[in-house]
């Protein structure tokens, strides 16, 4: 009989859970849910050696563990600090981290060009929404900002430079998923950007991942560039026979159109199983797929507010006290 490993207790925000040793602060909030799960912009679970760059994730611990109940003296990144049992976190009760938030996000934004209306990463972009929280009506930088040629990087992909965060999810993805990695952080500092090892073209069958762990528009689908705004289209959960992957994918229509496929995501937009090129760039016929039916996005977003799907049993309620509910039924 094997021995029962011991919990850690951990509050965050006056919410208490239990986990198991070794899991990260940003993990314990995830299993609480709610608002009080920081947001991460470079942390990614199924990539290994994930977070630690962007800083969004910084929380305050007020309380180091029940042997040493000393505060950290400075705020932490949820996603690189373990659990002690005993912590306690706050997260949306800190002033101290919104305003770190606020400084993280103002950085975030100091080289990125205001193109969110022709942006195709417009409406699911975890940086618009941290811009939309914590961002400034304005910078209050004076200089001018990084500006990079667009650049193709494969037959399938186009890099923005001018949008990336040096987020390095998808230098990480492409380690994970190809055996020879061809592109990743070139200089340092001020100088840094992704870019490929002497122009070589991004061509693995499973490159097109780093589309999807991509948080902003940097790395987009040449395919189905411009081609409709992400709330317009509706996502499908589909699949289909296929020897390299699970063949699982999202595909989003307009009509009886597929404009693109992504692979299935969580909640907190990381994938839940990694498709091939072939799926995803080459099957845009509804005549390879078989539909399972409507997709629900469960991260707060534009494309999760059930504008392509109704609720069963579900009652509007008008913005005036005295006018009467519409059901589902009076509005069909």
């Amino acid at each position: 009989m094997s021995e029962e490993i011991k919990k850690f207790k951990i509050t965050i925000d006056g919410q208490t859970t239990e986990v198991a040793p070794g899991t990260s602060i940003l993990e314990a909030a995830r299993q609480i849910g709610g608002r009080s799960v920081p947001p991460a912009m470079c942390y990614y679970k199924p990539l290994e050696n994930s977070g630690g760059r962007c800083r969004t994730c910084l929380v305050e611990v007020s309380k180091g563990s029940e042997a040493d109940p000393r505060p950290m003296p400075k705020l932490v990144a949820s996603c690189r600090t373990g659990v002690m049992d005993g912590m306690e976190v706050k997260n949306l009760t800190s002033d101290k981290t919104q305003e770190a938030r606020k400084a993280v996000t103002e950085f975030l934004l100091i080289n990125h060009p205001l193109d969110c209306p022709v942006c195709d990463q417009a409406g699911e972009c975890h940086l618009q929404d941290l811009g939309y929280e914590h961002g400034l009506e304005r910078t209050r930088t004076e200089f001018e900002r990084r500006t990079f040629e667009p650049e193709d990087i494969g037959p399938y992909i186009k890099l923005h430079m001018n949008r990336c965060i040096l987020c390095a999810r998808c230098v990480l993805a492409a380690n994970q998923l190809t055996e020879e990695r061809e592109h990743g952080i070139l200089f340092r500092g001020e100088q840094a950007e992704i870019s490929t090892y002497l122009n070589k073209a991004l061509d693995n069958d499973f490159i097109g991942n780093v589309i999807d762990v991509c948080p902003v528009g940097a790395l987009t689908d040449k395919t189905a560039r411009f081609a409709q705004r992400v709330w317009f289209t509706k996502p499908v959960n589909a699949s289909c026979s296929c020897s390299k992957c699970s063949g699982k994918v999202v595909l989003w229509m307009k009509g009886e159109e597929v404009i693109r496929v992504t692979a299935r995501k969580d909640q907190y937009d990381e994938i839940e199983e990694w498709i091939c090129n072939e799926c995803r760039f080459e099957r845009k016929d509804l005549k390879y797929w078989s539909i399972e039916g409507p997709r629900h996005i469960d991260r707060h977003s534009v494309i999760s507010l059930n504008h392509y799907e109704k609720p069963k049993n579900m009652i509007n309620l008008l913005n005036n006290p005295d006018a009467k509910e519409i059901s589902v039924k009076d509005e069909e």
